[in-house]
């Protein structure tokens, strides 16, 4: 009994260490979003808007940016429950939307992307 007790701790360990988001594979991961997007010190609008406070940020608003009438109408504040859902299909979760991307399918990415998007609060800076 008592090793069939260690198993599982050991086993519900490292299921919870596989599934931990991972900040820098998150910043491996943005590479993807670099040519539309920026975030951090510095960042400007792209082809797509700048990232910096997107936690929490209403969808279509920041300043500057030429969003679609998809975007600024959906209703969205961005979360992280939010952002999982759209980064994967983001044509599926705003209809309409002008972002051309394919979606990140792997729930782990997402997760990781999400975890270095979210660590930047609205001028740039880290959390």
């Amino acid at each position: 009994m008592k090793t069939f007790v260690v198993t599982a701790i050991a086993l519900a360990a490292s299921a919870g260490a596989a599934f931990a988001q991972d900040v820098a594979a998150g910043e491996t991961s943005f590479k993807k979003c670099l040519a539309c997007h920026a975030i951090g010190a510095g960042a400007a609008n792209k082809v797509g808007p700048e990232l910096n406070g997107l936690d929490g940020r209403k969808s279509g608003s920041a300043p500057g940016y030429n969003y679609s009438a998809a975007n600024k109408n959906s209703g969205i504040t961005w979360d992280k429950a939010n952002f999982l859902e759209y980064i994967k299909d983001p044509k599926a979760k705003v209809p309409g939307t002008k972002m051309v991307f394919p979606g990140i399918k792997n729930e782990k990415e997402a997760n990781d992307l999400w975890a270095y998007v979210a660590q930047f609060q609205a001028d740039g800076k880290k959390k």
